[in-house]
C-alpha cells in the first residue's frame, strides 16, 4: 500500500483518560494532524475535542477522514475497532493489550500484513528513557525481579491488574529475555474490584531464565523497581527516582571483596515517552521505519498475561473444590496456581 502524504491525518477512538493524552500529543505534533475523536460518550468526546482543537464525529466519518487511527478504548473493544480500521485501509496504533484473546491478536496481525499497514501496540515503557538505559547495560538476564505497585484508582478496573499494570513489566521482561515461556506460577486476589487487584507471578523461560513480577493497584504508595541479574552484571532500577545502579566489570567504585567489579550509579533524563511512541508510529507510516513494538510483541505480552490469569484461575478452582475458598467471596477471594 502506498504511504500517505505528510502530515499524517490521525483519528482517535476513545476519549477516556489515555485518549485525552493521545489527542493532545497528536494536536501538538509536527508531522501529524488530528482530524477528529470518536467516543460513545459524546459529552466527554466533545470536551476532549474542544481541548485538542478538533471535533467529535461518528466512527464511520472518522475512518473516512483519517489515514491512521489510535485505539484508546476499553481493552475488550480493541479488536473490533482496530479490525474495522485495518479493513478500511487505515494504519493503527492500538493501546495495550493488543486484544482480548490470542485469536483476535492473530487476526489483527493478519489484517495488517494483508493490507500492507502499520500495526503498532502501545506498550509505552518500550519508548521510555528508562528502558533504553537498562537495555544498553545488561546482557542476557538470568533472573529478573520487578515490582509495580500503586494506590487504588477506579480507572482500569474493567480488567485485572495483570492486563492493567503487570503487562507493562511482562513486555519489558520478554524484550530483555527474548525466550519462550516454559511455566508460570501465579497468585492473586480481587480486593477492591471484581478482578484481581494484586498479583504475583513467577515465570520460567525455556532458556532457563526466571522472572518474578509483583503488581498491585491497592497499595498505599507508588513503587516501580526492577532488579536484573546477568552473568557478570547486576542492575538495580528505581524508575521513580530515575536511578540505575550497575555492578559489573566496568567504570565506577571498586566493590570490596569482588576483584574486578565496580559499582556505578547512573541517572537518566526522562523524555516524553508518549511523544516518542507517536513519533515512532508516524515514522513507520510515512517513512517505512521498522515498527518497534508491533503485533508479535503485543501478542507475546498478551500470551504471558493470559498465562498468569490461567494459572490463578486453575488454582482457584482447585482451592474452591477443596473447600479452602468459598464461592461468591470475591472481591477479596484468593487465587493461585501453576500453568505449564
Amino acid at each position: 500500500m502506498s504511504r500517505p502524504p505528510s502530515p499524517l491525518r490521525i483519528g482517535i477512538a476513545g476519549a477516556g483518560h489515555f485518549g485525552r493524552y493521545h489527542a493532545l500529543k497528536v494536536a501538538a505534533a509536527e508531522r501529524a494532524v488530528l482530524v477528529g475523536i470518536h467516543d460513545r460518550d459524546e459529552e466527554r468526546a466533545q470536551t476532549i475535542a474542544w481541548e485538542a482543537g478538533t471535533t467529535h464525529m461518528p466512527f464511520e466519518d472518522l475512518l473516512a477522514q483519517c489515514d491512521a487511527l489510535i485505539v484508546a478504548t476499553p481493552a475488550d473493544t480493541h479488536h473490533a475497532i482496530a479490525a474495522a480500521a485495518l479493513r478500511a485501509g487505515k494504519h493503527v496504533l492500538v493501546e495495550k493489550p493488543i486484544a482480548a484473546t490470542l485469536e483476535q491478536a492473530d487476526e489483527l496481525a493478519a489484517l495488517a500484513v494483508e493490507g500492507g499497514l502499520v500495526l503498532q501496540v502501545g506498550h509505552l515503557e518500550r519508548y521510555s528513557a528508562a528502558y533504553q538505559a537498562v537495555a544498553a547495560r545488561t546482557g542476557p538476564p538470568l533472573y529478573i525481579e520487578a515490582t509495580r505497585i500503586a494506590p487504588f484508582k477506579p480507572r482500569g478496573t474493567d480488567v485485572s491488574v495483570i492486563l492493567d499494570l503487570m503487562i507493562h513489566d511482562l513486555d519489558l521482561i520478554l524484550a530483555l529475555v527474548d525466550s519462550g515461556i516454559e511455566s508460570v506460577d501465579a497468585v492473586g486476589a480481587a480486593v477492591a474490584s471484581e478482578h484481581e487487584d494484586i498479583a504475583n507471578a513467577r515465570i520460567r523461560f525455556t532458556n532457563g531464565a526466571v522472572a518474578t513480577i509483583t503488581a498491585s493497584r491497592i497499595s498505599p504508595r507508588t513503587e516501580r523497581r526492577m532488579r536484573i541479574f546477568a552473568q557478570h552484571t547486576y542492575l538495580g532500577v528505581d524508575f521513580a527516582a530515575r536511578k540505575l545502579t550497575v555492578v559489573g566489570h566496568g567504570p565506577g567504585q571498586p566493590v570490596p571483596g569482588l576483584t574486578g567489579f565496580a559499582t556505578q550509579e547512573i541517572n537518566w533524563d526522562d523524555h516524553d515517552s508518549l511523544a516518542a511512541e507517536h513519533l515512532a508510529f508516524v515514522a513507520s507510516v510515512l517513512d517505512g521505519a521498522p515498527v518497534m513494538v508491533g503485533a508479535p510483541a503485543g501478542r507475546r505480552a498478551l500470551a504471558a498475561a493470559l498465562a498468569v490469569g490461567t494459572a490463578m484461575a486453575d488454582a482457584k478452582a482447585k482451592l474452591t473444590a477443596s473447600g479452602l475458598i468459598i464461592p461468591g467471596d470475591s472481591p477479596g477471594a484468593f487465587a493461585g496456581g501453576i500453568a505449564r
